[in-house]
Parts: structure tokens; sequence; C-alpha cells
């Protein structure tokens, strides 16, 4: 016998015994079907295996009945569900030849070497097959056999105790017969809404007379940690489930029953089990110990289910694992690229983890031996480490643990990491530790591989919003702005379709836009992009804000019948001190006064893109210098506790709130947005204090608008006739001067002589020029033609065609915007330094 074979046929041998009595000690008062499950679950890890099979005989039909499968996906489930006695597979050869059956290969598809079968003995013959789907590629050895008859034997024994797969049928004179009952007893449909509660269940909910309709989870009682999780978990997978829960309004314990009601929806009791739990845990010391250790795996089992990040899988085994053994640290580590690295950890320094983070698998230690053998390893003193591995005698003095428990992840027939579990002070394991220990390394594995393959979307989906947000707002001359984007909570993708933007214009001009696609996931979040994108081009055209959501509809029509997104669009002319405001199915904004006011403008909100007809309606609005205009997604204002409206008077009551307590306006010097910074935070806080219990994404974008000095900007009127080139060089010599620019003097002569020019040769008047100074200087020449200047190429012999190749060599920038009857051409050049 090789030494791996004793080694098994050591541990196979001595848990027997103690995998028997806890089965019959955790099996005591299930139905039959989970007292199966769990016998299954049992012979699984006293083999090592990945999952398995358990069948019964129907001598009518001459097929196998599956009654119950564990680490199998629903896929695989369903190839096993039905098996012909004659077929030739591992469960049917065990019942025809009345023996025990070993077949390699995996037929699993989870990744198994092979499949060992025994039959389930009965007075006349096989009643049925217990199979378990194993890694090691050879045959289990004669103690695992026997343990897996043993099994077979007990789960024989208890195939007719009552099952949970009958369903309740709520006819009305059963009904009246369950009110009386002192059992709780609910029916749900499959919206999970109350169709029927006893008396019991009313009292046990704390509701007086049950409404039907009402929600179950909307009731308070009901949310007992793991209740809802696991109802869920059980409905969506089809099957009856039960388990314990202490209620908090009593702190009784309760066993609660969920069966499926084919046609029908659900069927929820609830039983009081205290006493019995009491009873079944008089026993001796070490018995109580015991029951408590397992009550705690029931509960971890709860608290990996509902693990979603790795340091979620951490938290949970350092809460529910390191009381049930006493332990005082815990390493949990995952294999990344043939290196091991610490995920989290409780109860080490920094310094120590920073030695360990990181190691070759192919190095000599505990963890990475763990990892290649996959065999658990008890090491149970600093001296016993030192013998095994003299070469980390430096690490062991670094370490403040002197017992370890190794335990090799195993998920899906790969290793994904390693859980140490370590003593303050040396000590041994007992046989039924081990066993504990090993079974939950595999629930552990499960759990991790989950979590990090979540981790690693979760960072893809962060990085995606990160590049499809502004990753900061322009300070303009106008306008400067604070933002924030909260994804839905907990669990979810974490990017969505929420956008927002604060794009410069030409002429100290903002456009401000704030959106949201309908939905939450990766393929909103592209669409998003496409929309921001669409905007940002649009926007660069100088579109006025209706004829821009008019494009912008288009882009989403184009997408299909079942692509909508609101949007709300605004352009701030800091010279008129006005705002257009444009709609489409986005909540309005509200204005925050210099005085400290909060309004709210009567405006017309639209359909939503995808759903508008053009044209959409404008608004022009007069703000006062220093006003904050406050946009937000529907996300920030409506949540299942409150509608829209609700939440736009709430955010209009906190606005007011926090700007009469926090200067806001007038600071000097300048914050640069840090003041909207914290009154974004406050914001947040106030309105989704629950950031994980939000089920849609949010956006807040607060801008603070500023005018243009009176002394910065001048108009001058000009003849449409050959002496407009020359009245506007006079004027610009003259202002520029006043504003101590004249280094800029002779290319702004050219500039506008230049555009003039072009005016008078092929536009209409009347012209007007009009001089900004700003962060740079700004040049504008009005006229009432739509022609769009174009620059072309001129030839050797041309006279003309030059002046826009002029334009565009001597400005910074230049361009063209439209009105209703005319155009601006305008050109931005930089000022000098210092001025």
């Amino acid at each position: 016998m090789s030494a791996q074979s004793a080694e098994r046929a050591g541990h196979a041998g001595a848990a027997t015994p103690t995998r028997l009595s806890l089965l019959a000690s955790a099996a005591a008062g299930l139905p039959g079907d989970q007292a199966v499950l769990l016998a299954l679950q049992q012979a699984t890890a006293g083999l090592g295996g990945l999952g398995g099979v358990a069948h019964r005989r129907d001598p009518g039909s001459g097929t196998l009945r599956l009654m119950a499968a564990s680490g199998l996906a629903p896929a695989a489930t369903e190839v096993w569900a039905g098996l012909p006695e004659d077929s030739d597979c591992a469960p049917a050869r065990a019942v025809r030849g009345v023996a025990e059956v070993w077949l390699t290969g995996d037929v699993t598809g989870i990744g198994a070497s092979g499949t060992a079968s025994v039959p389930l003995p009965g007075p006349d013959g096989p009643v049925g097959a217990l199979s378990v789907f194993t890694v090691v590629p050879a045959a289990p050895i004669p103690d695992q056999w026997s343990l897996l008859r043993s099994v077979a034997a007990w789960v024989a024994d208890h195939l007719d105790a009552p099952a949970s797969d009958g369903a309740y049928v709520p006819h009305e004179p059963f009904l009246r017969t369950l009110r009386g009952l002192r059992v709780g007893f609910v029916t749900v449909d499959d919206d999970w809404r109350i169709t029927f509660a006893n008396e019991e269940a009313e009292r046990l909910l704390a509701t007086g007379p049950v409404r039907p309709g009402t929600v179950l989870w909307d009731i308070p009682a009901t949310r007992v940690r793991g209740l809802e999780a696991q109802c869920r978990r059980a409905a969506a997978e089809g099957r009856p489930v039960g388990f314990d829960v202490r209620w908090p309004a009593d702190q009784r314990v309760y066993h609660v029953r969920l069966d499926p009601v084919p046609g029908s929806g659900r069927a929820v009791s609830f039983l009081d089990v205290t006493d019995r739990r009491l009873r079944q845990g008089a026993g001796s010391a070490e018995e109580r110990a015991k029951a408590a250790r397992t009550a705690r795996m029931g509960v971890l089992t709860v608290a990996l289910a509902e693990a979603v990040t790795s340091q979620d899988v951490v938290r949970a085994v350092a809460e529910h694992v390191l009381p049930a053994f006493g332990a005082d640290g815990l390493v949990v580590e995952a294999l990344e690229a043939g290196r091991v690295r610490v995920v989290d950890s409780v109860g080490y320094p920094q310094e120590f983890l920073s030695r360990i983070d990181g190691v070759p698998l192919a190095a000599n230690t505990a963890v990475t031996e763990a990892l290649r053998t996959r065999t658990p390893a008890f090491v149970e003193s600093p001296a016993a480490f030192i013998e095994l591995y003299p070469k980390l005698k430096n690490l062991t003095a670094m370490s403040p643990m002197q017992a370890w428990a190794f335990l090799p992840l195993i998920a899906s027939g790969h290793a994904v990491g390693c859980c140490v579990v370590s003593f303050a002070r040396p000590r041994s394991f007992d046989e039924e530790e081990r066993t504990l220990l090993t079974a939950l390394s595999g629930l552990v594995a499960q759990a991790l591989e989950r979590a990090r393959l979540y981790d690693v979307e979760h960072t893809r989906a962060q990085g995606l919003q990160r590049d499809l947000l502004p990753r900061t707002l322009p300070s303009l001359p106008a306008a400067s702005a604070a933002a924030r984007y909260l994804p839905a909570g907990r669990g979810g993708d974490e990017v969505g379709g929420d956008w927002y933007d604060v794009i410069p214009l030409s002429a100290d001009r903002v456009a401000i836009v704030i959106g949201d696609v309908m939905g939450h996931g990766i393929t909103e979040a592209a669409t998003m992009g496409r929309l921001r994108t669409a905007v940002r081009t649009l926007a660069d055209l100088e579109l006025e804000p209706a004829e821009l959501l008019g494009h912008l509809n288009e882009v989403v029509g184009d997408l299909g019948y079942d692509h909508y997104a609101t949007c709300a669009y605004a352009v701030y002319d800091p010279v008129a001190r006005t705002c257009s405001f444009c709609l489409a199915g986005h909540p309005p904004p509200l204005v925050v006064h210099p005085d400290g006011t909060v309004h709210s403008p009567e405006l017309t909100v639209n359909a939503p893109l995808g759903a508008a007809e053009p044209p959409f309606d404008v608004h022009e609005v007069h703000l006062p210098d220093e006003s904050l205009l406050v946009f937000c997604t529907d996300g920030l204002v409506e949540s299942a506790t409150r509608d829209t409206e609700e939440g736009l008077v709430q955010l209009r009551r906190t606005l007011a709130e926090e700007v009469s307590r926090t200067p806001y306006f007038d600071v000097d010097p300048p914050d640069d947005g840090g003041d909207l910074d914290r009154l974004c935070d406050h914001i947040v806080s106030a309105l989704v204090p629950d950031r994980e219990g939000t089920t849609d994404d949010a956006a807040l974008l607060i801008t603070r608008i500023r005018g243009t000095p009176a002394a910065d900007v001048v108009s001058y009127d000009l003849p449409h006739d050959p002496r407009a080139a020359g009245q506007a060089r006079a004027h610009v010599r003259d202002r520029l001067g006043v504003w101590e620019l004249d280094e800029l003097a002779m290319t702004t002569e050219l500039l506008v002589s230049e555009l003039v020019g072009n005016v008078v040769r092929h536009a209409q008047g009347p012209i007007c020029l009009r001089l900004l100074r700003s962060r740079s200087l700004i040049c504008e020449v009005y006229d009432h033609s739509l022609t769009t200047p174009r620059i072309r190429r001129a030839g050797y012999t041309d006279e003309g065609g030059r002046g826009l190749h002029l334009v565009a060599a001597l400005s910074r920038r230049w361009g063209t915007r439209f009105f209703g009857d005319g155009k601006c051409i305008w050109t931005e050049q930089d000022l000098p330094p210092g001025s």
C-alpha cells in the first residue's frame, strides 16, 4: 500500500464512526429527503469527493429516481434525474450487480476523475444506489468503500421517513384547519405576496391581521439574518428547504420550512423548536460543544452563501469559525499566477503578512505543500513546524501563533487557495475537529472562488465606470462644479447608465448635462458611453439645446425599441446671465440663490429619449451671479420608501438647511470647488444613508455659475461696407489698450480685419464686433447670414481664399455658432503671461 493510500485508509477508517455519529445527530427530526442529502454530503466529504447523487429504485418502471444531488450544476443534475436500470452508468451497475462499482472518467462536468457507487441494501435486494464523484484517479481503498457502504445502509434505513416533497395545497377547508394550529403557517404567491396567514403566524410576525397582498419581506419581523436569502435561494432552485433561526422578538429558536406549491406559490411554516433543541443539547459538555460548533457551521454556510467579496468570505470565516474552535488567527490566501497571495487575515502583524505574501507555489512551505498535495495539514506546535520546515524557523519566530490547520481550498477540481486557522498556544486536533475543518474548507473554497470572480468583475466594472465618466470636472471662468456617482447596492456590477458632464463652449458659455439610461449593468453603461460621446460631439457643433436633444433622441431610437434614457441639457451664458434648459424625462434642477433660497423653476418635462417626439421645449431662466444649479438622477431622490416628488422635497429641504449653516457663497479666497464637494457629500449622506441597500444608480451634479463682469465685455456695431474692417481695427486697438493687452493688438487686428472683411464680401449685415476678456481674449463677429465659412485650398495664382488659414494660424481655436437669423464667427487667443 502506498503512503498516500495508507493515509486515505487511516483517515477514512477513523472518520467512519465519527461521521455516522454526526449524521445521526444532525439528521434528527429532519424529513427523509433532507436526511438523505445530509448523508450524501457526509459520504462525499469522507471520500474527498466533488459531489454525489443518491437514487431510489422504482420497480414498476425499472428506473433509478434521483433523490438527492450535491455539488452538481442544475444542467448536470438533470442528466442524473432518471436512469434506466439497464444502463451502463455506475449507479445502475451497482444495483444490478449488488456490489460496489468504480468507473473512471468525468461524467459530471465538474472535473471528477471517477464515480464510486454502492447499492442501498433492502430486505429483497437493492432499493437504490449511493454514488460519489471522486478527485483521486484511483478506486477508493477498502476503508473508503466501508464508509460508503455504512452511509448507504444508513440511507436505506431512512428511506421511509416522512419526506418534504409533499406540497401544501391551500384549499379553504384545509386553511380553516390550519388557522388554529400552534405552528405559524403562511402561503405566498410567486412574488412573495401573502395569500394566507394563520393566527400563530400573525403573532410571530407581530402584525395583527395580515392584509392579503402584503409582501412577506416588507414585514419588519422577517428581517432575520439569512431568512430571506435562504428562502429565495430555495425558491429559485425549486426545492424544499428547512433551517433554524433565532427570532429577535422572543429569542426563541424556530424551524422554518419552505415548500414549493406547484402553480400556487410557496408555503412557509414556523415551528418553535427551542425546547427540542435544548433537550438535544442537554448531554455532556462535549456533546453541547459539538452541537454549538455544528450550529455555527450551519450559520457559516448561510454567511458564505451571502458573501459577495473576498473580504466578505474572510469576515464570515473569522466570525463563525474562530470562536467555534477557540482559534486566534486566520489567513486566507489565493493562488494567482503561480504565487500565493494574502487575501485578508485576522490576528497577524503586517510585517509577517508581507513576508508570506507572494510566495511561489514551488516554494517549500506548509501552505504550498497543502496546495500541491491537496491534503490538509495539522501542525500542533512550533517545534513540530520547525521539524517539518527547518528553513522557516525565523518566519515561525515572527508569527504570534503556535498551532495551525492548513486547509487547501479546492473548488471545481482545482486549487484556488489556502485557509490557515491558527492558535496562540500549542494544541492537538482530534478526529472530529479535523473532519469538520476539512469539510469547512470545501465551503470556503466555493465561496472564495465565487468571490474572486466577483472581485475581478467588480474591478473591471469600476475601471469601466471611471473611463466612461469624467475623471475631473473643469473649473471654467463661468462655472465650477462637483459631482458624485453612486452605483446600485452591493452585489451589483457597480456600473450603470447614469452620467454627467460639464462642457466648455465658445464665449465662456457652459453646457451642463446629466442623464440616466434606464436599467443597470454593463449594457446600460456602454449605452451611456455612446450617449455621452454623442453629447460632447453635438455640443462642439454649438447646437441649441432643443436641436441637440433632437439628435440625441435619434441616437437612442437607433439603439432599438427597448432603449430609453432621460437627459437634462442646459447652456449657461455668462454675458447675458441666462440659462437655457431642455428636459427629456429628467427631474428638473433646483436653483440655490446667493441669499440661500432654494428655487425650483417651472419647466416642461418632455418624454424620455427614445420615446419623445421632437421638438423639445426650451426654457430660458435669468440667474444671479454665484447661483448653484443642482441636477440629479432619480436614483438619488427615489427609493423603496419614497417616490420622486417626496425625494425632491427632501433634496430641497436638505439644500436649504445646509446652505443656511455653511457659507457656500462669496467664498474668499475662492475654494475652487472644495465647498461644493462638501455640499455633495452632505446631500448624498442625507438622501442615500444606506448605499448598500440601493437598487438604482444615482448621480448628483452641482455647478456654481458666475457672470462675466461688465468691464470685460464690449460690443461695436459696424457698417456693412468696406469701412467696417478699418473701424474694427480701431476699436480693437482702443479696447486692448484699456485692458493693457497691447501685445495682442497686431494679431487681433489681423483677425478681426479678416473676419469682418469676409462678412462684407460674402454675408449680410448688419455686422457686430464683440470682445471678451477672460482667461483668453475672445473676438466675435456677428452677421445675418447662415452660410458656413470653410477653409479651402487656394492655388498659387489665387488672390484670395487664404483668410481662414490665417485665422486658424493666429488663434488657439476658432469656430462658428448659428442662431435663428444669423451666425457668429469667434476666435480665442491666449493672454500674455502675467495678464
